[in-house]
């Protein structure tokens, strides 16, 4: 079996097994704490983790782990998971039902593999460099939608956005005017996923971590979309501005990134 394989089957069990819990907190009362003035992390974020990291330690040893909600050691192996828990951590809290675990692996850099699941809709995304995209096991490929006016679009915004200026505002209302419309439902990985299978064609946003991408920057590109920073240049997933697309509206998108002093231009 190729090794890519083996790495997507493990990242697969421990999502399965976080997504199980979390549908299983759901809606239930949370002990909530606060990472910052809107930035919320409960107890499910980090048992989710927990199950996550203990599952590909196991499978794994010599593998490198960066996550959102702990700090693990850094070895010599080329192998790192990047871990999102739970995307959409606001969402759960407040018993919004979109959120995600995400998981992916690079191998010096390289995107490797890469799992992002809905559990509460059951959809399990996978993707392998070279391997193609799947949505519970059927191919999925990016929408053939453009212009950018015929188009659907996802972003979302900083938490420090009422502090910062850099904070998305102006560029939402820009491609507000020019798209058919926009969405905004709080999990990143979610929109990645959602342009890897064609319900959305396009989504930006900037100030995210590489937890939040890994997973979903793999399922575009092997999915037939483009993925680049603001200003059109080789994306990787500790860049903080990404556009993601169906590939046929990314030049305007980006054009519409960089053009005039916006708040979410870099």
């Amino acid at each position: 079996m190729d090794n890519r394989q083996i790495y997507l089957d493990a990242a697969v069990e421990a999502a399965l097994a976080a997504g199980a819990f979390q549908r299983y907190r759901f809606a239930s009362q949370l002990a909530i704490d606060m990472k910052g003035d809107k930035n919320l992390v409960t107890e499910v974020d980090r048992e989710s983790e927990r199950m996550i990291v203990s599952c590909l330690q196991a499978r794994f040893p010599e593998h490198n782990i960066v996550a959102e909600e702990g700090e693990y050691a850094q070895g010599p192996s080329p192998f790192r998971w990047i871990i999102d828990p739970l995307d959409g951590t606001t969402n759960y809290a407040h018993g919004f039902p979109w959120f995600c675990v995400s998981i992916g692996l690079e191998e010096a850099g390289e995107l490797l593999a890469g799992v992002v699941y809905n559990p509460l809709q059951e959809e399990l995304f996978t993707a392998t460099k070279g391997g193609g995209a799947y949505l519970n096991g059927h191919r999925l490929q990016v929408s053939s939608r453009s212009p950018l006016r015929d188009t659907l679009l996802a972003t979302g915004f900083p938490y420090d956005c009422a502090t910062d200026p850099a904070n998305n505002f102006a560029d939402f209302i820009a491609f507000q005017k020019t798209a058919r419309g926009i969405r905004r439902a709080g999990a990143a990985a979610l929109d990645l996923a959602g342009v890897a299978s064609g319900r959305l064609d396009g989504f930006w946003e900037l100030k995210l971590k590489a937890w939040d991408v890994a997973a979903g920057v793999l399922l575009v590109r092997e999915a037939g979309g483009t993925v680049s920073t603001f200003d059109g240049s080789t994306y990787d997933i500790f860049n903080d501005r990404i556009v993601a697309s169906n590939g046929l509206i990314h030049k305007e998108m980006v054009a519409m990134l960089t053009s005039g002093d916006k708040g979410g231009a870099p």
